[in-house]
Parts: structure tokens; sequence; C-alpha cells
């Protein structure tokens, strides 16, 4: 937090050290061939207007877009000098939602010139083969005709409108949905068949970590594989008793880790990761079928 500092003269990854870094080595130590992909909450508040973490939007500056760039870059970099390879990065995690924590908001069309003219040349530039996604998407088809329904949160809005920009589009190696984005699945499939769509966080409950919402999540991952996904992200792995988040919201978890107790419950949706995780491996392919037995429905 420089305020311009457009050079990066004082870029640093010294935060991720404490916490961060140490969880994803160990996890890499125990299984090397991991994927992994990195989604910004927010860029630094001195890029943004106004100037804080939660909300607001990067400048509308090409010197702060040229910077942003840059940042990123040099963010993926620095973590492969540690070993850590970042495949993915998209471009802004949750960017319609005007959160109380860490946020920033986006158009479609702000996310498309920023690939297009900004991100996707330095990349090229720099001969970075991390690649680019459109992502991660929490919006997805609103339906029906209520006022101005029509205009707001449609495909055409996001995965459209970068992706049938042909220069854009050279840059975007997929596209990430979460959360209601899942309503843009069956078009953004059916436009671009080819282009790997991921599913970037699974929608977490309320903290009672209930069979029924175990059915709900398995019929989630149902959806989005019938829909051209490639890989599905769970949220959250561990979490104390009651699933209280940092801000306060009670969320579902695999494992509940109760630390004085000395205690360890493994949750029904980590029965649900399990039937996938332990039979199915990376470069798996993904059979649909017909029939009756083909589809499933939560009743």
């Amino acid at each position: 937090e420089h305020d311009g500092d457009f050079a990066l003269e004082h870029f640093s990854i010294e935060r991720d050290h404490a916490w961060l870094l140490p969880y994803v080595q160990k996890a890499l130590a125990l299984r090397p061939d991991m994927t992994l992909f990195a989604s910004p909450w927010s860029p630094p508040v001195w890029m943004k207007e106004p100037r804080r973490y939660n909300g607001g939007s990067l400048r509308d500056d090409p010197e702060v877009h040229r910077a942003y760039a840059e940042y990123l870059l040099r963010f993926v970099r620095a973590y492969r000098e540690l070993s850590v390879e970042i495949a993915q990065v998209h471009v802004q995690n949750e960017p319609n939602s005007d959160q109380k924590f860490p946020s920033c908001l986006w158009t479609g069309a702000g996310m498309r010139d920023f690939i297009r003219d900004y991100l996707g040349p330095r990349f090229a530039e720099a001969d970075e083969a991390c690649e680019i996604w459109a992502g991660t998407i929490e919006r997805g088809v609103r339906l029906g005709w209520e006022e101005d329904s029509w205009k707001n949160h449609t495909y055409k809005d996001w995965a459209h409108t970068i992706l049938a920009d042909a220069e854009a589009r050279r840059y975007v190696a997929g596209v990430g949905y979460q959360w209601n984005g899942k309503g843009a699945l069956a078009e953004t499939h059916a436009s671009w068949p080819d282009l790997p769509i991921i599913q970037t966080e699974n929608e977490c409950g309320d903290g009672n970590n209930c069979w029924d919402y175990a059915f709900y999540v398995f019929q989630l991952m149902w959806d989005y594989f019938n829909h051209g996904t490639v890989a599905y992200v769970y949220w959250n792995m561990i979490l104390p008793p009651g699933g209280d988040s940092t801000w306060g919201w009670k969320q579902n978890t695999m494992i509940t880790v109760d630390a004085d107790a000395q205690a360890v419950v493994y949750n029904p949706e980590y029965f649900v990761m399990k039937h996938f995780a332990h039979a199915v491996q990376p470069g798996a392919k993904f059979l649909p079928m017909r029939g009756h037995h083909g589809a499933f429905s939560l009743l």
C-alpha cells in the first residue's frame, strides 16, 4: 500500500508468508500434482475508488490498469520462485458483489477491456504460462419479465460480453462460475462448447451441516458437470463448531474441528466430496448418461 507506486517498487508477498504460503506448501507436499488458481478479492486500495478494501472499483486510469496487470504477473512469479505454481488467474472474485469484506466491482465490459488491453498483452509479452480466466462470476441468468430483469446479470453481460470480443477471447482460457453464476452454465456451454468451465466456490450453507444440504451440493455438482464443468471447488474444508466465518456468517464445512475438546467430526458434505474424489483422478473423462437413470432430482 504505497500510493502512486506505479512501478511497483514496493511490491511484496511478505504478508502471505505468515499463514497462506505454509498452508499451500504443506498441501503440495501431500499432493504435488494439485492445480492451483488465484482469484483476487481486492486490488491494493490506492488503485481503487473509493480507496478501501470493501467494495469500490479499479480506478479508470490506464496507468492504474497497467500497474495492476504487472501486479498480477509479479504475484504469479513470486509464488513460482517458492515452487508454488499458479495455473490460472481469475480476474476478480465475485465482480458484481459489493461486499463488507474485501471486494471490487467490475462490469463485464470492464473485465473484457482489462483482459484485452492490459492483462493479456502483459502476460503474452512476458511469455507467462499462467492462464487468464474470466472469473469468478457469481451472477447468472435472471429469468422473467419483471422490470429491467432482462438487462441485468445475464450470460450476455458477462461471458458473452468478454468472449464475443475476438481480441479478448484469444487471451481467455476458460470461465469460472460460482453461486448464481450457475444460471449461465447452459448458455455458456452451448455457446462455447470447447471452452473449459470450472465451479470456483461451492455454496456454503448455514452451518448446520445437514444431509439435506449435502444432497443439494450433490445436485449442484450434477448440474455443473452436465454443463461442461471440468473442476469443482469446495468451500470450506475445516471450521470450528457452529461454522462461524470471520465475518459472522455460519457456513457448512467438510470437517468440524473442536480445538478445545480435541474432537474431529466428518460432516455429510465430506462424504459427498469423498464419493467423487476418492475414485476420480485428474484427467478423468465425464460420460453423460441417457435414460431415466441419467438425471438426479432433489425431492
